[in-house]
């Protein structure tokens, strides 16, 4: 026994001597200071005990001995150590006196203002910033100086007062905001502060001031991208886009920003620029055959998408990034740059192509290509919804059911997939009734709540419709649907209308430029007699997002309006899109209007 404890104390003696060993050649080698000091004998039993205390779980005394020997040797990397232990044992204030002496032995250091900035940004000592901030970016090579002024939002985002951030990071980058090549990087780097500030004003103000002296770089545009949809920002960006030469990735990042506030059409046009210049890209094929989709566009889908099969079975090199993008760009460029790969993606959209053409055979191929277990629900419930439109609904149900749970949240995601795949052929009671099984199982959840909402409106039962809607608020008083379906169930009953649109103004803020928010808002005006907002409105909606419900209300205020022409070809285009929508169909009857 007494010869394993003493094997075991010389192993632990070992590897304390390596660890040792290791610090030392990780301070001589790796730091940007040069190290003073050499590994005599004094330095090397210092660092060897330094180390056997902290193996011991003794990280204080560890510390101490490590620090010691740093300042007795004037030796960075053993400053670094320190400030590592420290920070390693959560002991924040001997962590910044550890980086705080390095800083002062090194003044000409980087890294130890780095340090510094972290440390004071954990303890939330915000107001002893300004120091380290300044001297970590004075120390900074010159090249990689731009690149820093560019992270530093997000590093000062962990700040809770937002407005004192943006006034540290202002007066931090004061020396940099009126000299290139720092000067842009500065002022996108303060706008994206105060833009987080909640000072839009301020942040598209430079953004402006940015792209006017630096018309070609990508940080301005990004930066009002943000920003969307003031008139302001969409300038700075269409002005960009309109450079010739621009990058793919800048435009792909304004077909996310389009995309994500429901401007199909506009996305659609971009793509399609993209497309043109760099065919051999995949992703834009894929993001277009995806909106086509969407848009009903059977046949364009069809294209887009087939088109990327074929490409994303090419293996490319994607090109390396511009030397002098910012990081916001340099992300923005790897994601356009990227092959493309998600075949599952496009061979599930191809069946929602052939779906849309009636193919049901050539859906239901598409569909067999997915061998990927995580997508299991979303192809059993497009075949599902294969099997529902012939009028196979209990075996549609089946067929969902059966589907693997491997969590909790596989179980309520059949439950959705199973209500909406009824919702889909309109078995409104049956839906209904899934729905309030699953309200049951998984009490308060927002989007269960919403989904059954909208099912109890089909059913004409609008006193639950309004109780759930009213939860849903309740529960999340941020949600726009919730706010605006409720405000459109009021103005299509033309019931309330003050309230109503009160609500869909509150949608509206919570989703600036929603077309379909936007639709509610021409409804209210139109059931209030605003003809001439609503049809202003209605356009709108309908140049962003050319869906057939909006189609048939922009229709019906035109005919209310005596344009009964362009009326009509309005509800052609949208019977042609999707003759069973149930909106075109009810305004055609009630106009008694034949096409």
């Amino acid at each position: 026994m007494i010869g394993l404890k003493f094997r075991r104390r010389s192993i632990r003696r070992a590897a304390s001597v390596a660890a040792a060993l290791a610090v030392w050649c990780g301070a001589a080698g790796a730091q940007s200071e040069p190290a003073t000091s050499s590994l005599d004998a004094p330095l090397f039993y210092q660092l060897l005990i330094g180390e056997m205390e902290l193996s011991a779980g003794r990280a204080g005394n560890a510390y101490e001995v490590i620090l010691d020997a740093a300042k007795r040797h004037n030796d960075a990397g053993l400053f670094q150590r320190a400030t590592e232990i420290a920070l390693q044992a959560r002991a924040g204030e001997q962590a910044l006196t550890a980086a705080r002496a390095w800083g002062q032995a090194f003044p000409a250091s980087a890294d130890a203002p780095r340090f510094q900035s972290q440390i004071l940004l954990a303890l939330n000592r915000a107001d002893e910033l300004q120091e380290p901030l300044s001297s970590w970016l004075a120390n900074s090579p010159a090249g990689d100086r731009p690149g820093l002024i560019s992270a530093l939002p997000r590093l000062l985002q962990r700040m809770t007062d937002r407005a004192q951030a943006t006034a540290l990071l202002t007066k931090t980058l004061a020396p940099y905001a009126d000299k290139q090549p720092t000067r842009v990087a500065s002022l996108v780097a303060v706008g994206r502060m105060a833009l987080a500030a909640g000072q839009a004003e301020h942040a598209l103000a430079l953004a402006t001031q940015a792209a006017s002296d630096e018309p070609d770089a990508p940080g301005p545009m990004l930066l009002a991208l943000e920003m969307l949809p003031a008139p302001g920002a969409e300038a700075i960006v269409t002005s960009h886009l309109a450079r010739p030469g621009v990058e793919p990735a800048m435009r792909l990042a304004y077909v996310r920003a389009l995309t994500s506030s429901q401007r199909y059409t506009e996305a659609i046009t971009q793509l399609e620029l993209i497309t043109k210049a760099r065919p051999e890209l995949p992703e834009p094929w894929l993001t277009l055959g995806a909106l086509h989709v969407e848009l009903k566009h059977a046949k364009e889908a069809d294209l887009a998408l087939q088109r990327f099969v074929q490409l994303a079975g090419t293996e490319k090199t994607a090109p390396a990034p511009p030397a002098d993008e910012d990081d916001e760009a340099a992300a923005a460029h790897a994601a356009a740059a990227a092959p493309g790969r998600d075949l599952t993606q496009a061979w599930l959209l191809l069946a929602q192509a052939a779906e849309l053409r009636g193919d049901v055979k050539a859906a239901e191929s598409w569909l067999a290509k997915v061998d990927n277990p995580q997508r299991a629900l979303e192809v059993q419930s497009r075949r599902a919804g294969l099997l529902a439109r012939q009028g196979q609904v209990k075996q549609a149900r089946a067929l969902i059911q059966a589907v693997p749970e491997r969590t909790g949240d596989d179980a309520r995601s059949k439950l959705l997939a199973e209500a909406q795949m009824l919702r889909d052929v309109k078995r409104w009671r049956e839906a209904a009734e899934v729905l309030t099984t699953a309200n049951q199982r998984y009490a308060n959840d927002v989007d269960l709540i919403y989904e059954q909402a909208m099912v109890e409106e089909k059913l004409d039962r609008f006193a639950e419709m309004e109780r759930l809607l009213r939860r849903v608020i309740e529960l999340k008083p941020d949600h726009p649907h919730a706010h605006n379906a409720l405000g459109y169930s009021l103005a299509d009953r033309n019931q309330r209308l003050p309230e109503a649109r009160e609500l869909i103004s509150k949608a509206l803020t919570m989703a600036p430029g929603d077309p379909f928010i936007t639709d509610s808002m021409a409804w209210v005006e139109f059931r209030m007699g605003n003809r001439d907002e609503a049809l202003k409105l209605l356009r709108q909606a309908y140049q962003a997002r050319p869906d057939t419900e909006i189609g048939a209300h922009l229709g019906e205020v035109l005919w209310a309006m005596g344009q009964r022409d362009e009326a009509k070809r309005i509800w052609i285009e949208g019977r042609r899109r999707d003759a069973s929508n149930e909106v075109l169909r009810e305004t055609l009857a009630r106009l008694k209007v034949g096409l």
